[in-house]
């Protein structure tokens, strides 16, 4: 018999499926009790445990965002649930609350330890850190533990460090001393380092890596554990189901290239890192940026963008210096060039406005150009590209990134056959020629960098004035006044 259906009968019939399902499963609910992943289901919501970090979750000009919560954003999505996010100050915290009302697992960077095997059940591992010791730039760097000689050494409460820690002073250096501190991360962590207030720190590789340009003087000693697996932490009581779930899409994510795209997202920008570089943007950020703060929301907010991002764009242009000019005669704090200056209206590359709203307007003419079916962050590192080099060099890359057989849609491909555009082997071969092709790597790469600091730049500083609001004594209203309670803004750190 054949069973061939025309589109409409088969929505029809698919339709009449899942309900024959639903129904199925309402049956079977009544004579036992549900899964969690069922549950999860039924609910239609993913409830989710994590805490603010650069590496967890955090809240910027876009929104929700950090890797730990992007990654559970992705598994609500495979089960087509929402996902509810649960904040909490510090991991011990984290462990108590898994599998109850709060969270049905915590995606916070979590190392798996066999102490921690004791209390919750991990997923399979998406990444590996090891754990790292900082210290600050300008003092000896010591070169095992025996050289911490007594320095305040500071570590997180219930972390893997501490195990860690346990070990190698019972095992080998038995005079190792250090500091438990509550309700911290590890960015607090480094900045207490790079300002003094303490000598030494642990911390996971990863965080080390996202926040050293935030904290140039917290410098990187050396490693204190092999790789450790990250995993997601699921409660050991109950059923397995949603764990199941959880590994079998952590499998899939990472087989289909997405897991490494995201992990580019947030690390790919990190080995572009100058102490110096990073120590000179952070002087400018309180000397210049002020200036211009109001310029670059106002021009943001016209063309729609992220004002913090274009603030990166303009500091890799001019180092926010307005009259900026180079020997090739791109003026102004944008570096428009005369023909540029003249194809987006900009009559005086000097005017800061002119040159911003310049720079802004052509930078979407040439993200215009992208394919469409290149998606977002690769489609804006393309476009600056473009914006650096010129869109028939970018063309000519992607044709090589396809003849080698990577992806001409993805920038972490593309930046490798960039600098090829120099050696005439290949050049020769596309249609626009010659080209500097490491200048638009290191121009994407200084961005993404400078982006990154202006972002935890403005998250800290909303973090501090916040806590300094809570801190201040509240007015007794008055007589004459309402007594409502006040509204406190949530906190985006």
């Amino acid at each position: 018999m054949n069973f061939t259906l025309i589109p409409i009968k088969r929505r029809l019939y698919r339709l009449g499926l899942a309900a024959a399902l639903f129904w199925l499963c309402l049956t079977l609910s009544t004579s036992r009790s549900l899964t969690t992943l069922e549950s999860v289901l039924d609910q239609g919501v993913l409830r989710v445990i994590t805490m603010f970090g650069p590496t967890t979750y955090f809240h910027d000009a876009r929104g929700d965002n950090g890797f730990e919560y992007l990654l559970a954003k992705q598994f609500a999505k495979q089960l087509n649930v929402q996902l509810e996010t649960h904040v909490m100050d510090n991991l011990g915290s984290i462990f108590n609350a898994v599998g109850g009302p709060r969270g049905h697992f915590a995606a916070a960077g979590l190392t798996a330890t066999n102490e921690r095997r004791q209390l919750v059940q991990f997923t399979l591992p998406y990444t590996t850190v090891h754990q790292t010791l900082v210290y600050r730039l300008g003092h000896r760097r010591p070169k095992n533990l025996n050289d911490l000689d007594g320095g305040r050494l500071v570590v997180l409460r219930d972390s893997s460090h501490i195990e860690r820690l346990q070990k190698l002073k019972t095992n080998d250096y038995p005079n190792l001393t250090w500091e438990v501190l509550a309700d911290s991360e590890m960015l607090e962590l480094m900045q207490m380092v790079h300002d003094g207030e303490a000598d030494y720190a642990v911390i996971d590789s990863s965080a080390f890596a996202v926040n050293r340009s935030l904290y140039p003087r917290a410098r990187q000693a050396f490693d204190i554990s092999e790789a450790q697996p990250i995993a997601w932490a699921f409660p050991a009581h109950g059923d397995k189901s949603l764990l199941k779930a959880a590994n079998h899409f952590l499998r899939n994510y990472a087989a289909s290239g997405e897991l490494q795209d995201l992990q580019d997202r947030f690390f790919g920008h990190t080995d572009n890192f100058s102490v110096g570089g990073s120590q000179l943007f952070r002087h400018r950020i309180k000397s210049r940026l002020g200036s211009f703060e109001a310029l670059f929301k106002k021009t943001a907010e016209q063309y729609q963008m992220d004002w913090q991002l274009l603030a990166a764009i303009a500091y890799q242009e001019s180092h926010w210096n307005p009259r900026a000019k180079s020997p090739t005669g791109v003026r102004g704090l944008m570096m428009l060039t005369l023909n540029t200056a003249k194809e987006v209206g900009v009559s005086n590359r000097l005017d800061p406005e002119q040159s911003l709203r310049g720079g802004a307007k052509y930078l979407l003419q040439v993200k215009k150009r992208i394919p469409k079916d290149i998606v977002e962050p690769d489609r804006t590192w393309l476009a600056l590209a473009a914006y650096n080099i010129g869109y028939g060099h970018l063309e000519d890359a992607r044709v090589l990134t396809e003849r080698h057989g990577d992806d001409p849609d993805r920038w972490q491909d593309i930046r490798k056959y960039l600098p090829l555009l120099q050696q005439k082997k290949y050049y020769s071969t596309v249609r626009y020629g010659f080209a500097r092709g490491r200048e638009p790597v290191k121009y994407v790469q200084n961005i993404r960098h400078f982006h990154s600091i202006l972002r935890w730049h403005y998250i800290e500083k909303e973090r501090i004035a916040q806590a300094q609001r809570q801190t201040m004594p509240q007015a007794l209203p008055s007589p004459s006044t309402s007594s409502l309670a006040p509204t406190s803004l949530p906190l985006p750190l």
